[in-house]
């Protein structure tokens, strides 16, 4: 693709579009000189991008038609949930959730396991019946808003452990991956679990006419200190059944799966890249100098600048600091692109920030491309 120079006019025409999430400052849209899906292509093909991929040039569609968007207060299509809405609600295997407004999120509560014990899945879980949901009616009212020029991602909450969790509550959940009396069990409903994965993914990839770029897989592994589980248990447990959806994903429809999977998972990296992962964003807990250095060149990872900057409660920074911060991210990573390429785990900065960094970014990486 060719190269073209930077022009101040990029920065000069650009606009503003409401933030993703409620209570996210506006997203600076540049006037840049090709698509945001043209550019995260290229990230993902290991290609030289014109300016930096982040979350801001991406678009996640979760529809109101899978029962779990709707139960989880996560619902982003073109009719969203309104916050009257948000209430929780049965998920697709009609287990109910409740909403918790300052999580701004849903959670089953506790105490009350559909099961305690996976020998029992077969006789207690019934799997929903994914081909009679509403696909048809969900498509055209969508019909308009998935035309976009940013890069689109179908993303599929609740994952194999988190469904687990949801079955079982967390302490039995993670007995069962070590109980030698349920592994065989659990490996059989994880297995049931990816190929109900893998139904509505392909039924949502043709539903709305192949449009998605990626798909984003959601399932938490962690929390804020340490995984919930062992390197081992991982692979063992958790690895063959995730390499399942991901082969679906790269083989069948022909796109790329980035793993959405919170909590300080160092150390579960090697799982993420032996089940086929492309990309795993991460918290910043994570060590993410130390986690590109061993695996940069096997995954992509999402990065932060060394001065955080939460998109809720700013931290106090100047614009100074905060250009000198973004210089270094590009001097550290923007060299080995190539090799090792990294998406923005970012969402703003001060004022003026936004504008230097995009400037910078096209630049490094046209200087990159010679």
């Amino acid at each position: 693709m060719e190269r073209v120079p930077f022009d101040i006019k990029e920065i000069e025409n650009a606009t503003e579009v409401p933030g993703f999430f409620p209570g996210m400052p506006p997203i600076k849209v540049f006037d840049r000189p090709i698509s945001p899906k043209e550019n995260f292509r290229l990230l993902y093909e290991r290609k030289i991008p014109f300016w930096l991929p982040s979350f801001n040039d991406s678009q996640m569609m979760t529809p109101r038609v899978d029962p779990d968007n709707v139960a989880r207060a996560f619902a982003f299509e073109a009719n969203p949930l309104s916050f009257e809405e948000m209430v929780g609600g049965p998920d697709k295997f009609g287990i109910p959730w409740v909403y918790v407004p300052q999580a701004q999120g849903s959670m089953v509560e506790p105490g009350n396991p559909t099961m305690t014990d996976t020998n029992d899945w077969q006789d207690i879980i019934n799997f929903p019946d994914v081909a009679n949901w509403d696909w048809a009616g969900s498509a055209e009212a969508n019909k308009d808003w998935v035309k976009t020029d940013k890069w689109f991602v179908y993303c599929h909450l609740t994952g194999l452990f988190e469904r687990m969790i949801s079955f079982m509550d967390f302490d039995n959940a993670a007995v069962a991956l070590i109980d030698p009396d349920q592994v065989d069990a659990t490996h059989a409903l994880l297995s049931a679990l990816a190929d109900n994965a893998i139904d509505i993914i392909g039924r949502a990839y043709n539903a709305y006419g192949g449009v998605f770029d990626a798909i984003n897989f959601h399932d938490d592994w962690g929390s804020q200190r340490a995984p919930f589980f062992s390197k081992d248990v991982c692979m063992e447990m958790i690895v063959p059944a995730l390499k399942k959806v991901v082969s679906f994903v790269h083989d069948d429809l022909g796109l790329f799966f980035d793993m959405h999977s919170c909590g300080k998972n160092e150390m579960l990296v090697p799982c993420y890249i032996e089940a086929g992962c492309d990309s795993w964003s991460g918290q910043d807990m994570n060590n993410k100098p130390m986690l590109y250095d061993l695996y940069g060149d096997k995954i992509i990872l999402g990065i932060e600048p060394d001065i955080p900057y939460d998109m809720f409660s700013p931290v106090p920074m100047t614009l100074e600091d905060a250009c000198a911060s973004a210089q270094r991210f590009l001097d550290k990573y923007v060299p080995n692109f190539l090799e090792k390429p990294v998406t923005m785990g970012f969402f703003g900065g001060p004022a003026g920030y936004d504008e230097f960094f995009y400037e910078a970014a096209r630049k490094a990486f046209n200087n990159l491309a010679g």
